[in-house]
């Protein structure tokens, strides 16, 4: 009986001490703090043994991502307002005769400056552009990050700034969090963009920290139920309720979701939930085959353009039809 109590007390110790651990890594990944020298972001192989040492026990520690490179072609900064009252920092790239207006969503740990090649392509299409940094990241204010759950209300503030200047044609695109961020703020906000492009959402946010553990070669179970544990608790979220596939069943517009075969991150199962999940008569699914989870439009660049503007010379259809697919 010594022996079994003694091998409960480790087991127990154990647990203790693996949730200490993955409460610190839940903050951490949901954490920028301040970056007044505007460090940029480094890669993993650059941290000291030191740092790799306390990112692997507690977490790395990440600093706001740094604005870098900025639009080659005139562009307005613009000052936004979230719910919270902090400010967002974007860039509004006026088109001459504009088609519409696309409003830019970037991923997680990432600014604006990210997304410039697919920014200036919707430029040259001839649209206005709006693209803007999420709170914790970039310019803007704050340093807590929920993954795209929060972030609902900086696109709103976006999509209203557009909307305040009687836009009729507000297209919506969004890269991995971003994206996952536009399906949620949809039926959230009631917003009625008359496009949305996805490029590799996540299908759930428990999909998503699978997802960062498979490509860091950790076992995901049960770190990733702890993780979301701790996570929702520090945020003050649901996180196991944050469901992107679930939110599309409430998108009827034209969609189209791009999705890169090597992805490690973001599986075919999710991308093909979240395509059957959406209710438009009008939904395309494209693959780019030599993409991981990354920006298609520099990696399948010439793919990527032809997709873009196909999708968005389209005609709107008045009747149902069967979806455009293309999953190889």
């Amino acid at each position: 009986m010594k022996i079994v109590r003694r091998a409960l007390n480790i087991l127990l110790v154990l647990f203790v001490l693996l949730n200490i651990i993955l409460a610190f890594q839940a903050y951490r990944f949901t954490y920028f703090y301040d970056n007044p020298n505007l460090i940029r972001t480094r890669k993993a192989s650059e941290y000291s043994t030191g740092e790799k040492i306390e990112g692997a026990l507690f977490g790395m520690k990440f600093l706001k991502p740094v604005v870098g490179a900025k639009p080659t072609v005139p562009f307005e900064t613009v000052k936004l307002t979230n719910e919270l009252g902090q400010r967002l920092e974007a860039w509004f790239i006026p088109a001459e005769n504009p088609r519409g207006t696309v409003i830019l969503c970037h991923g997680h740990a990432q600014t604006r400056s990210n997304i410039l090649p697919e920014t200036e392509y919707f430029h040259q299409l001839g649209f206005n552009t709006l693209s803007f940094d999420f709170r914790a990241h970039g310019n803007s204010g704050g340093n807590i990050c929920t993954i795209g759950y929060d972030e609902t209300s900086d696109l709103k503030a976006a999509y209203t700034f557009v909307e305040r200047s009687h836009e009729k044609n507000i297209i919506l695109w969004g890269v991995s969090m971003g994206a996952a961020t536009i399906l949620k703020a949809v039926p959230e906000f009631n917003l009625k963009p008359t496009r949305v492009i996805l490029e590799c959402p996540f299908a759930s946010l428990y999909d998503a920290v699978e997802g960062r553990l498979r490509s860091m070669h950790v076992p995901p179970h049960p770190v990733s139920e702890l993780l979301m544990v701790w996570g929702g608790l520090e945020r003050s979220m649901w996180s196991f309720g944050f469901q992107p596939a679930e939110y599309a069943r409430s998108l009827s517009m034209p969609v189209l979701l791009n999705w890169g075969a090597k992805d490690p991150r973001v599986l075919r199962d999710e991308t093909e939930e979240i395509f059957a999940n959406l209710v438009s008569s009008q939904k395309q699914l494209v693959v780019f085959e030599n993409s991981g989870h990354e920006s298609y439009c520099v990696r399948e660049g010439a793919k990527w353009k032809e997709t873009i503007g196909g999708f968005l010379k389209a005609a709107p259809l008045t009747e149902a039809v069967e979806p455009m697919v293309s999953l190889r």
